[in-house]
Parts: C-alpha cells; structure tokens; sequence
C-alpha cells in the first residue's frame, strides 16, 4: 500500500504554506490592478507589518476583520469562539460563500448593507447642534447612561468597566451627545479606526453603535454624532468611514445618504445565536405585536416557554408550559380577576377601593352635579382635571382647566369617552408610575409631558409634527402628539399658537397630560423612589387584589413622600420601563417553575420589606 508524499517532497510542489503565501501575494497584486480593497496579512512593502486574523473587543463582542484573514478555516475558528450573550461580527467578508459553506449551520450572511463615507470630499456642516453638545466619554456615570440608551434600543449591553478601561484606548473612540440644561446623555456613537487596530494600509474607520435616546427632545442628535465622528477621524487622517445597516431600515439609509454615504460590496458574516435569531429566521409570525407583547413573549421563549399568537394586532397570545397555559393580552392575564380589572376600569370604584385603604387621594365631583357646587370646587382649588370615568392611554383627559367654559368644553369631550365625567382637584407635581407585580415593585419611572425646542424657523405645529415623527418611529408606532383641543389649549395658555415661531432653544411644553401615548416621556427613577410611594402603590394593588398593575401617583418629587393616588392600570405598559426586569418578574409569576433554582433560593433566603409584607 502507497501512502501519499507530503506536499513538497518528491511532488516538484511547493509547501501549502509557500503556496497559499504566493497566491496571496498574486490577488494582492491583481485586486490592487482593479482599484479594490487590499487582503491583509502579508507584509505590505509600502507600510508597515500588518496584523493578521485581527479581532476587536468592543464589550458587546468582537469586530472581526475579514480581510486580515487569508484562509476561512482560521475565520471560522474565531467565530466560533465567541463568548455567550455576545455578538461577533465579521466584517469585510471575502468570499462569504465559501465561509458558510464551512459551517452553514453555525454561521449565516448578515442581511446588512455597507456604506462608506469618503472622508477627503466630505465637507462638515455649518450648523452647531443646538440644546445639545458633543463629547468623548468622561465618567464612569457616561457608561451606565449608554447601556441605558442600548436597552432601550435592544442593543446588547457592554460591562460599564469595559467603556471606562477603553475610554483612552488608540483604535477604539466613545462619543456621546449631552443636554446642555439637564446634563443627560441623549445618544452615543462608537468610531474603530482600522489603522490604528491593524495598520489598513487604506487608513479606513468605523461607525458602530449609532444609538439616540427614543425620548431624546432635540433634534438631530444621530446626524450630529455621525458628523462628529466623521470630522474627528477625517482630523485623524484617515481616508474613509464605514458602517453597517440593516437592509431595511429606510429612515436611516436615508440619513446615509444625506450626509454622503454610498453603499460599497462588503459582506458581513456572524454566527446563529438567540439575539442574532431574529436576522436568519425570516419573519416572526407574531411580527405584528406592540412592543409591550414582544417584551412578553420574547422572555417566555427564553425560558422554553411556548407561545401562541391569536391575535398579533390586539397583542393576544397565550403561554403553555408542563401542561398549564395561561392566556395573556399584553401583561393582563387570566391570573388578574374580572373584579379586579373592573375596579381599575371604572376610577370612581378605583378610588373608593383605595381610600378606604388608607391611600390619599385628590378631592373630586361629578360632572353633572349642579352649576353651583361646580363653581365652588373650582373656586376652592383653583385649576381641575376633568376626565371620563372609564378611558385609557390618556384619552379625553383635560388638565389645568381654570374657568368654566373650558370645563364645559373638556366635559363634552370626556363624555365622548364614557357617560360619566369626573372633575378633580389639579394636584401640581410629577407624574409617576409604579409597577407592581405580585405585590412588590418592580419598576418605577417619572412620566413627563412632550416638549418641543425651538429653533427660531419652523412654527410650532410643524416642530410638534417632526417631535411626533420621532416619537413615532422611536416607540414603534406607540407615542405621538395628537393635535387636539388639548394641544391648542394648552399652547393658548402660554401665549402661542400653532404658527408661533419660537426662538432657538426655548422649550415650550405642548400637552399637559404625560401619557406615553399622547407623547410624553419617561425617565427611570426606580432607585431613587422613596419607600412611602412604594407603600402607597402596594396598598393600593393589594386593596384592588390584582396581581399586576401600573399604579399612578402625582408627586411634588419621587424622593419625597407626598403624593395623591391618580389611577390603577389592569394593563400596564412593561416595555416602557426598560432595562428593569418587568417582563422577567411577569412570567416569574406566571410560572414561577421556569425561575433557575438559585434564583428561586436565593429569592427564598431574602427577607421581605416592609413594602412587600
């Protein structure tokens, strides 16, 4: 029996290793010839030594460039060691082809266009980002607001050390847009230069990372940061800056394109993962839930719960598992009572149901009682809230009324909604919303009404219209400015109108009410809440007995303990409050099984607070 000679030997060939470095060598010469992007790997006569296989750590995972790779075999190698929870990315893919032929069931094409920005014909814009400034990362402070914004764009998380370990390093730059009046950060980008990680002979960087705060009020807060980076490497002298987005993410390209990008053809390859599932399954056949249904199904999936979409557009879904199923319409279940859902449906019965539970409550009258005992509660508090008695997402609500005209006119409207109209005492403050869920908080979030920032050119109407297309494009179709009779009210009440021009920078607030659905934002304070609040919000579920509930406060500060109950909500919004776990504490209770037993333990050992008790 003949065995075969090694390459080399006897055969009149070259080693595999000479002969993979020759024909390296030759595509080298001949993509040159044709003007495209170089491979790397081999030592470039007119630069320095270039890196091979070179893979960035970025925290949420590693940028891997393709093109210093000259083989798939090691490629592939190092998809393959990626980390859990986390996101490899190959870039620069040459031959992707022949990459997922290696590996087609760990590996899938990234359906993502490449866009580049030539940096020496790009010119920067004239126009200062107004309310807001640009810097790079400075605090440790910068780095939980980050994954903060990442959260809420259902980014992966990087460990907060990771960005303050990386806040000097050469190849890898974190920028962020601030407020000027509040200090928050309202967007982050990522910038690699390539140069610097692996010596591209092209001198090219990166954008990654492009994300804006969805409740962010100032406008173009991601062009500027796109700039910004843009001019930044530009300074640095690099040739070129590239980025990757999805296919079909319309309002982006857009903005690529506006700013000078042009799509090149490069190829990105990452490995099949569940945050990555979504992008090789094809489309959900629940792709039609509202957000506060996908929070819910997406962490049931996650515990090898089933799921069964009934009605994708009313957010109907039902969850079985170890022969018990529970039907869901967003986080109302079959575990909340038809008692308890109509107390919280009619806030007259909500309110006798928790004052008599010892929670404060404002003073109120109906709608229809006579003239002059209206006239009286109005002279004893000055401003009223009229509301229907029945209603939700903030519908038919009127705020800050001071005469009686305008409470006819708010009636008429609330008694479009429901039969019974309430009028309340307006208790001045904030607005907070605290999640309960099987009796303990979870979550609790200021809920502050939309305002619009003026430039000194476009009109009120149309500088509520483009907030209102941001709010829309950010909460999926959830949140946006109606222009009502409140809206033009309340905008009156100021001294304005829709064809006001407001000078640059002056905030104008345009609804009273803070209801997402009618624009208003919030902002996470489940920290800082003080324990009175807490107490209010569970005596208050625990006197309607629902299990899970958003409970409403006004309150002069969520660090102080005065507050007036405002209403219990049977359907509470969970994705609004991101990143705290309200959709995990909902299956928790809804199959308290799929909880990992140390979990389970480790809640077990924790005493309970007097909150909770």
């Amino acid at each position: 029996m003949t065995g075969k000679k090694p390459a080399g030997e006897g055969s009149g060939r070259p080693p595999r290793e000479a002969r993979g470095r020759d024909a390296y060598t030759h595509r080298l010469k001949r993509m040159r010839e044709h003007g495209l992007k170089p491979p790397i790997g081999v030592q470039d006569q007119d630069g320095p030594t270039l890196v091979e296989n070179c893979a960035l750590d970025l925290g949420w995972g590693r940028l891997i460039f393709g093109q210093t790779f000259a083989d798939p075999e090691p490629l592939l190698a190092k998809l393959q060691g990626e980390l859990p929870d986390r996101r490899d990315i190959a870039v620069y893919v040459r031959d992707p082809h022949v990459l997922l032929a290696n590996a087609p069931q760990e590996l899938f094409l990234d359906p993502s266009h490449t866009f580049r920005l030539n940096l020496s014909t790009y010119r920067p814009s004239r126009r200062a980002p107004k309310g807001f400034f640009l810097r790079r990362l400075t605090a440790q402070a910068d780095a939980n607001a980050i994954n903060r914004i990442y959260a809420a764009r259902g980014m992966v998380a990087v460990p907060p050390d990771f960005f303050w370990a990386k806040r000097d390093a050469r190849s890898i730059c974190y920028f962020v847009a601030e407020d000027e009046v509040t200090g928050d950060i309202l967007g982050t980008v990522t910038g690699v230069d390539h140069a610097r990680a692996f010596n591209d002979p092209e001198r090219g960087g990166s954008l990654w990372c492009l994300a804006v705060d969805p409740q962010a009020r100032h406008p173009g807060v991601g062009q500027a940061l796109v700039r910004h980076l843009a001019e930044y490497f530009s300074a640095r002298g690099l040739a070129h800056l590239d980025l990757s987005v999805m296919h079909d993410n319309e309002q982006a390209i857009a903005l690529y394109e506006k700013l000078g990008f042009e799509r090149v053809p490069y190829f990105t390859v990452k490995r099949k993962n569940p945050i990555n599932e979504t992008l090789y399954t094809g489309p959900e056949v629940d792709a039609e839930l509202n957000p506060y249904a996908t929070i819910i199904v997406k962490e049931a999936r996650r515990r090898g719960i089933h799921v069964e979409v009934s009605d994708a557009e009313r957010g109907f879904f039902s969850l079985s598992q170890g022969g018990r199923t529970i039907r869901c319409r967003e986080s109302l279940s079959d575990m909340t009572s038809a008692v308890a859902m109509s107390v919280c449906d009619d806030k007259t019965a909500t309110r006798a149901v928790v004052e008599a539970a010892g929670v404060a409550v404002p003073q109120q009258i109906l709608a229809d009682a006579p003239r002059a005992e209206l006239e009286a509660f109005l002279a004893a508090h000055g401003k009223v809230v009229v509301k229907p008695a029945r209603g939700e997402q903030g519908r038919g609500v009127a705020v800050g009324l001071t005469d009686m005209t305008e409470i006819a006119a708010a009636v008429e409207t609330a008694g479009k909604i429901c039969d019974t109209v309430l009028i309340e005492e307006c208790v001045t403050g904030e607005d907070l919303r605290l999640i309960v869920i099987n009796y303990k908080l979870v979550a609790a979030a200021v809920r502050r009404p939309p305002v619009i920032v003026g430039n000194g050119q476009q009109p009120i109407g149309e500088l509520i219209a483009a907030q209102s297309r941001r709010r829309l494009a950010a909460t999926g179709g959830e949140s946006h400015i109606p222009i009502d009779a409140e809206t033009e009210r309340t905008i009156r009440q100021v001294g304005y109108d829709m064809d006001s021009v407001l000078e640059a920078g002056t905030e104008l607030q345009v609804r009273r009410t803070a209801n997402l659905h009618t624009g208003g934002t919030i902002h996470d304070v489940t920290d800082i809440v003080h324990p009175v609040l807490v107490e209010a919000a569970v005596a208050a579920a625990r006197a309607i007995d629902i299990p899970v509930t958003g409970i409403d406060l006004m309150v002069k500060a969520p660090t102080l303990p005065e507050y007036r109950f405002i209403e219990a909500n049977e359907r509470p919004g969970l994705a609004n409050h991101e990143p705290q776990p309200t959709a995990e504490r909902f299956i928790d209770l809804l199959f308290p099984l799929s909880i990992p037993a140390p979990v389970r333990q480790a809640a077990s050992e924790t005493p309970q607070t007097a909150s909770e008790a």
